[in-house]
């Protein structure tokens, strides 16, 4: 249960954010939704296929594995790629909301929240939150924009798959999963952009899209499908990288 609360330089003044990557900070994940705003870093290191929400809308996402809590693109030095998704660096950060006292101006207000049980909090390592006279580090400056982008990118998550909606591009898919070691397994639930819709697309919606800021995420998300083979790869290189399973014969000899 985060236990999430508003950072200032009072409370937080001897706070600290572990950066490093590792599975006991929660990056043991295979997907997490991406934005249009960051889908031609994305694309350059993972497939982004939709996946599809209670409320019958869909969420673009990065895959990091194929199966729960698999990422492949972690390892004991660290992320093995030079482009981490939006949504999971600003971790432990969140943007909360207040009210606005003033007599002008929205009612809410944004502001940043810190989840005070997140692994990477502490106070003894890490990148700390204020200075000593109590100004905020560059650090804590860039978490704050990374949430504004967010913040702004969730609107255009909306735009983006609202048009691909609209015009019936996305389609339901089923990755086939053949490994070196013979294991054969089924990716399912997960939708991707039918090529051949987007390809028939006429002028005038292409027009619109790009208008709309809809057509360089479109054309990302397509070159990304090339990272599906890659990641295959890596999962066979992994494999072929683990050491041998001990055998029963070999655990009664030692």
């Amino acid at each position: 249960m985060a236990n999430f609360a508003l950072v200032n330089n009072v409370d937080h003044r001897d706070v600290k954010i572990i950066t490093e990557r590792a599975a006991r900070f929660g990056d043991d994940v295979m997907k997490v939704p991406v934005l249009p705003f960051e889908l031609r870093n994305v694309q350059a290191f993972y497939p982004v296929l939709f996946e599809q929400a209670r409320d019958g809308g869909h969420t673009p996402v990065a895959l990091f594995g194929f199966q729960e809590r698999e990422n492949l693109f972690l390892n004991e030095a660290g992320w093995d790629a030079s482009y981490i998704p939006a949504l999971l660096r600003r971790e432990p950060f969140l943007i909360g909301f207040q009210d606005n006292k003033a007599a002008a101006g929205p009612e809410r207000v944004r502001v940043l929240s810190l989840d005070m049980d997140h692994p990477r909090v502490n106070t003894a390592a890490g990148e700390p939150l204020f200075q000593p006279l109590g100004g905020r580090t560059p650090f804590l400056e860039q978490a704050a924009d990374l949430l504004e982008a967010i913040h702004e990118g969730l609107e255009q998550t909306k735009t983006f798959v609202d048009a691909l909606r609209e015009h019936d591009l996305l389609e339901n898919v089923t990755f086939e999963i053949a490994l070196e070691d013979g294991s054969r397994n089924q990716l399912l639930g997960f939708h991707c952009l039918n090529e051949e819709k987007v390809r028939a697309l006429p002028g005038a919606v292409l027009g619109e899209f790009n208008e709309q800021g809809v057509l360089m995420p479109l054309f990302m998300v397509l070159a990304s499908m090339a990272n599906v083979g890659r990641l295959v790869e890596r999962k066979n290189r992994l494999a072929r990288a683990a050491p041998p399973a001990t055998g029963v014969a070999d655990a009664l000899a030692f």
